[in-house]
């Protein structure tokens, strides 16, 4: 029998237990979050024919607020980000399947035009199968794609301090819809 089953623990006891749970639980979701904000960062390397925005509605240098959550990083929403850069694009949400194996991951924001491998010309329609070009994740360089939906766009690329304190540089991408001015 562990510490937990103990029939003839008092209030106080359970009360303690229950804490030590949500204790190791919180340092589990710190340590996804931190995993997350590592996975979301980039070298910055810009891929090949993207064109930066003429007029972006914020400009390289200003600070926005994030109103959005990419897989599931809820510390995200919320965040202050500094632009780091600003390109007009066609912009996908995709299903892909990880060259490392293991589930498709549905839904996935953003993954832009110069990003795929040879693909006609944009917006693509959904349900289009392309091969990924890009390194958000890993598993994604050089998987299938399925598009779910396209949106011409600003991209932006971000540095970010998450709402738990992880740090995210040269996150791409975040979608003008997805920024709202620093109050």
């Amino acid at each position: 029998m562990n510490k937990y089953e103990d029939p003839n623990a008092s209030a106080k006891e359970i009360e303690l237990r229950i804490n030590d749970v949500r204790a190791s639980i919180l340092e589990v979701e710190e340590r996804i979050q931190s995993i997350f904000a590592n996975q979301m960062s980039s070298t910055g390397e810009i891929p090949e024919g993207l064109q930066e925005a003429e007029n972006p509605t914020y400009k390289v240098g200003s600070r926005a607020t994030i109103e959005a959550e990419h897989m599931g990083m809820e510390s995200m929403s919320g965040a202050e980000a500094t632009i780091v850069g600003a390109f007009e694009t066609t912009a996908y949400t995709v299903t892909y399947y990880p060259t490392t194996g293991g589930e498709p991951v549905e839904n996935h924001k953003w993954v832009i035009h110069e990003e795929l491998e040879d693909p006609s010309e944009a917006p693509l329609e959904p349900g289009t199968e392309v091969n990924l070009n890009a390194d958000h994740m890993e598993g994604m360089d050089g998987a299938t794609a399925v598009i779910e939906a396209a949106v011409d766009t600003t991209v932006y690329m971000v540095d970010f301090t998450t709402t738990t304190g992880e740090e995210v540089e040269n996150h791409k991408w975040v979608t003008e819809k997805e920024l709202s001015p620093v109050d």
